[in-house]
């Protein structure tokens, strides 16, 4: 049940296409820091990163039950065991980063008044933000040192494309040859279609623990 492997192995594995074994398996890998822990469901396979004893976390799940590790019954018993709170069950993406600038203007936002910058600096690091004419996009490193992003359209300006474009411009911005990920709730469709649109991939799902007094 537990793995060698660093949970940011598993995610460099997974930017690039290789998935843990779609055998009904649990991996349980150590924290990559402090701040850091949760469920990640690939096909047929959870990636479970707490500071929780293998053991326990056997006893609570039933062998061949895939949707155990992101059932709503195992997260609140880990919650419990680790002192944490879940958040949403996302769909986790990927994308490739792209060359050149990018194709829509931006420009840096030095502030971090805006609800969706806010939100980032309380779960990211180094986050960087720019504006552009009816929308936000952020960078940030997230989850094991991954560089994560997040698009906010202004209510004025949905169902125009701006979403796309500004997904799309957030690939033109990671930092050298590093992949880019985004967390995207699937019940708001629209953004979701947003990073199918930039060339993200679907590659699973994730939900992450927060401690006390940290947002999810």
């Amino acid at each position: 049940m537990t793995t060698a492997k660093t949970l940011a192995a598993v995610l460099r594995d997974a930017a690039a296409g290789r998935f843990p074994p779609a055998d009904g398996g649990i991996s349980i890998l150590p924290q990559p820091s402090p701040g850091d822990a949760g469920v990640l469901g690939f096909t047929a396979h959870a990636v479970i990163f707490a500071d929780a004893d293998p053991g326990w976390v056997a006893s609570q799940l039933t062998p061949g039950d895939l949707g155990a590790p992101l059932s709503s019954a195992f997260l609140q018993a880990l919650c419990g065991a680790t002192d944490r709170v879940a958040g949403s069950i996302d769909m986790l993406c990927v994308a490739e980063r792209l060359p050149g600038p990018p194709p829509i203007d931006l420009h840096p936002e030095p502030g971090s008044a805006h609800p969706r910058i806010e939100r980032a600096l309380s779960y990211r690091d180094g986050v960087r933000a720019w504006r552009a004419d009816g929308g936000v996009v952020l960078l940030g490193q997230g989850v094991a040192g991954r560089w994560e992003t997040a698009i906010e359209v202004d209510a004025g300006r949905r169902e125009r494309g701006l979403g796309r474009a500004l997904a799309r411009a957030a690939r033109h911005l990671v930092p050298g040859g590093e992949p880019l990920w985004a967390q995207v709730a699937p019940a708001n469709a629209a953004s979701v279609r947003a990073f199918l649109a930039a060339g993200f991939t679907p590659v699973g799902a994730e939900v992450l623990l927060a401690g006390a007094g940290r947002r999810t």
